[in-house]
C-alpha cells in the first residue's frame, strides 16, 4: 500500500487575488462541502498523516475552515495551510487554538505579484500579529518569498523584496541582512518557530509549454498526491488543472485510484528517471532532483 508524506486537498478553487505568477484556473469555482471533506479523510487515512488544504485557490476563503480543522483533528491528521495572507485578520479566530493546525505558509510574494496591492506595512503587520500568536501555540510558520529569477545580480524582484525584508528584519530584531545570508532555496530562522524562505519563481507546468526529453525524477505519487475540489485525484500539487486525472473519489476509492494502471505507469516511469505523462515532460520542477 502506498503511503505519502503529504496529501493535498483543495478545499476551494476560488482565490481572492490574481497574481501574475499563478495562472487562474479554468475549472469551475467551487467550495468543498464538509461531508465530502470528511469522506475524503476516511479514504486517505491509511495513506498519510499530513494534509495540505490547497492546490489552487485560497483556503482562508472557505467559510467552514474551522470545521475542516476540527474534522481533521478528529481523524488524527496534522494540517498545513498555504495562504496569501490577505484574509488572516478576518479568519485568525478559525485557526488559533486548533490542535490539527501544524504549519502555516505565507506567500509574501503575492503582495508584489498582485496588481493593486498598496499597503505593504499593514499587510505584513496583520501577518506578524498572527504568526507570533500562532508560533506561541506551537504552529510552525514559513514566510515565503518565492519570486527570485535566475539572475540574482540584477533581479528587479529582489530589489522589491528589500522593502519587505527590511520590515521583517525590524519586526524580529535581526542584526543582519537576510538577502546576504539566505541562499535561494533555503531559509533562516527569524524567531522561535518562525522561518523565512527565499527561492526562485517556478513556472506552473502547462501542455502549451515545450516538452523536453522527459528525463528526471519527481516525487509525485511517491511522497505526495492531490485531490481537487471536485474529487479528481492528481499525482502532485502542480497539476492545478487536473490534467493527469487519475480518477475521482466520488466514483472510485482513493486506494484503488493510486494503484490504477495509469498511476503505476507514472510511478514506475519516474523510478527509471523517465516522465511518462505529457504534462510531466513540460514541468521544470522535476529538474530540481537531477537526472
Amino acid at each position: 500500500m502506498k503511503t505519502f508524506k503529504k496529501i493535498y486537498i483543495e478545499i476551494t478553487s476560488v482565490c481572492n487575488l490574481a497574481c501574475h505568477f499563478c495562472p487562474q484556473t479554468e475549472r469551475q469555482a467551487e467550495f468543498m462541502k464538509l461531508d465530502t471533506f470528511q469522506q475524503i479523510l476516511v479514504q486517505i487515512k491509511p495513506h498519510t498523516k499530513y494534509i495540505y488544504l490547497h492546490v489552487k485557490g485560497e483556503p482562508l476563503l472557505h467559510p467552514k475552515l474551522d470545521q475542516f480543522l476540527d474534522a481533521s483533528h478528529e481523524q488524527g491528521f496534522k494540517v498545513n495551510i498555504t495562504t496569501n495572507g490577505t484574509l488572516i485578520q478576518k479568519t485568525k479566530h478559525k485557526l488559533l487554538g486548533k490542535p490539527a493546525l501544524r504549519q502555516m505558509n505565507f506567500s509574501l510574494h503575492s503582495f508584489d505579484g498582485n496588481e493593486g496591492s498598496t499597503d505593504r506595512e499593514q499587510y505584513l503587520a496583520n501577518i506578524f500579529t498572527f504568526v507570533r500568536e500562532a508560533a506561541a501555540q506551537g504552529v510552525i510558520i514559513s514566510l515565503r518569498l518565492w519570486n527570485l529569477d535566475q539572475d540574482n545580480a540584477t533581479n528587479q524582484q529582489k530589489q522589491r523584496n528589500r522593502e519587505t525584508l527590511a520590515i521583517l528584519e525590524q519586526e524580529f530584531g535581526l542584526d543582519y541582512k537576510i538577502e546576504e545570508t539566505v541562499v535561494p532555496g533555503s531559509g533562516v530562522k527569524v524567531a522561535e518557530g518562525i522561518f523565512l524562505n527565499q527561492d526562485h519563481r517556478f513556472e506552473w507546468p502547462s501542455l502549451f509549454a515545450p516538452a523536453d526529453d522527459g528525463k528526471g525524477f519527481c516525487h509525485g505519487l511517491r511522497n505526495q498526491a492531490g485531490i481537487l475540489v471536485d474529487g479528481s485525484v492528481v499525482p502532485c500539487c502542480l497539476d492545478g488543472e487536473g490534467i493527469i486525472n487519475l480518477g475521482n473519489i466520488h466514483e472510485t476509492s482513493f486506494s484503488q485510484i493510486i494503484e490504477s494502471e495509469r498511476a503505476n505507469r507514472l510511478y514506475d516511469g519516474f523510478s527509471r528517471r523517465e516522465a511518462m505523462e505529457e504534462l510531466c515532460k513540460r514541468c521544470g520542477y522535476r529538474k530540481r532532483f537531477g537526472q
